[in-house]
């Protein structure tokens, strides 16, 4: 057989390709581990790398939740602090309005009036409702539940924004609570000013005011103590005590009137001049000293006579140098008369209000011309009228 050239180039090109082949083959399973390792190892690098990424994601997800729901509970504890607050508030304004009935029926005033209005905040309503909207309002903000708070699309959180506006609210409503306690206390000094100027009108007409209880001496079985263990009794609310201050100077004011009503501090014949004076002085008959157990009013015959006080009729007629004369009881001991009356408009027994008429005036009995001779007597001795009709005149400002 003949080899020609171009035979032999072909097996040559063959047995070079064989040879390549065999070498990349035996390199291919010589490095075969080292590539699979490497191409693991970088596998499991991005692995881990993406499983850290989203272990951080979790955990900021994780703080936004917690940061919303620790929010959230802040929010409405605010919210229900500021709820039992209005309503709080709104529960005085009704124990006021008795109150603040009685003061004005009563006639005292305070020095600033009270307001009823809630408070407005930058135009908004200062309660625990316009707060809540006020927190959540807005365009682009949630509306806030009771039990679910969205987290406001803001540079701020909720939380911030509702701590600014509670303050705020907080601040405005204890406004209100400080406007209402000093107007309690300035109805209450009112009241106690007016009862104390007619306990004071009172006694130096000579009728005590009842005063509370000595304290009696401590006693060896007074110091004896004991008992079972009870829990302090809390703070009183300011509030409370100032309701209970204004009730006890109301409840003073109108045992004072109502003392002072009791009296004879009217006057019996408003329109006439005192001609005569109580005490001693020379008697138009006799010409000597006597004692006028009275004073005497000017006053033409049947000019209406007018009872000074409240009371009963116990003499309606003639008695003696009094001529016709009406006496009437005002209890504790306290009288008054009305003499020389011309005609007696009641009879024994009547009970008569202050002003009403009880006769005409005249010049009956033992009289020089038509006058009133008017008395007033405790425990049947005569004291001077003239102190009972000044105190009247100065009561007039404290008996509306």
């Amino acid at each position: 057989m003949t080899i020609r050239p171009w035979m032999a180039a072909v097996t040559f090109c063959f047995a070079g390709m064989f040879t390549v082949g065999y070498l990349a083959a035996t390199s291919y399973l010589v490095l075969r581990d080292d590539l699979i390792g490497a191409t693991m190892a970088r596998q499991a690098r991005m692995q881990h790398d993406y499983e850290d990424r989203i272990s951080a994601l979790r955990a900021q997800v994780d703080r936004v939740t917690s940061r919303q729901l620790l929010d959230q509970q802040v929010v409405e504890e605010k919210v229900e602090k500021l709820m039992q607050q209005q309503s709080a508030l709104s529960a005085r304004h009704g124990k006021l309005d008795a109150l603040l009935s009685r003061a004005e029926n009563s006639g005292v005033e305070a020095t600033a009036p009270l307001t009823e209005e809630t408070p407005v905040i930058d135009g908004r309503r200062a309660d625990a409702a316009g707060a809540i909207d006020a927190i959540m309002g807005g365009a682009g903000a949630a509306p806030l539940k009771t039990t679910q708070l969205a987290y406001a699309a803001t540079s701020e959180s909720v939380a911030d924004r509702a701590d600014r506006l509670f303050s705020k609210v907080t601040l405005s409503l204890k406004d209100l609570e400080h406007e209402q306690i000093n107007r309690i206390q300035s109805l209450t000094a009112g009241a106690s000013e007016t009862a104390d100027a007619i306990q004071t009108i009172l006694r130096r007409t000579g009728f005590d005011v009842a005063e509370e209880t000595a304290e009696k001496p401590a006693t060896d079985s007074d110091l004896a103590i004991g008992g079972p263990f009870v829990e302090p009794v809390a703070f009183t609310d300011p509030f409370e005590e100032s309701i209970n201050d204004l009730d006890v100077a109301l409840e003073r004011l109108d045992s004072a009137r109502r003392t002072a009503r009791k009296l004879p501090f009217g006057n019996p014949s408003p329109q006439s001049s005192i001609t005569s004076r109580f005490g001693n002085r020379t008697d138009p008959f006799l010409g000597r000293l006597a004692l006028h157990a009275g004073i005497d009013f000017r006053a033409r015959t049947g000019t209406e006579i007018h009872a000074t006080g409240a009371g009963t009729v116990v003499v309606a007629g003639r008695n003696g140098g009094y001529g016709n004369m009406v006496e009437i009881d005002h209890g504790d001991g306290l009288t008054t008369r009305y003499a020389h009356l011309s005609r007696v408009l009641v009879k024994v027994g009547d009970h008569v209000d202050e002003a009403d008429p009880v006769g005409l005036s005249g010049t009956t009995g033992r009289s020089t011309g038509p006058h009133l001779h008017y008395e007033v007597r405790r425990d049947g001795k005569a004291i001077d009228p003239m102190r009972f009709l000044t105190a009247g005149m100065k009561l007039t400002t404290y008996m509306d």
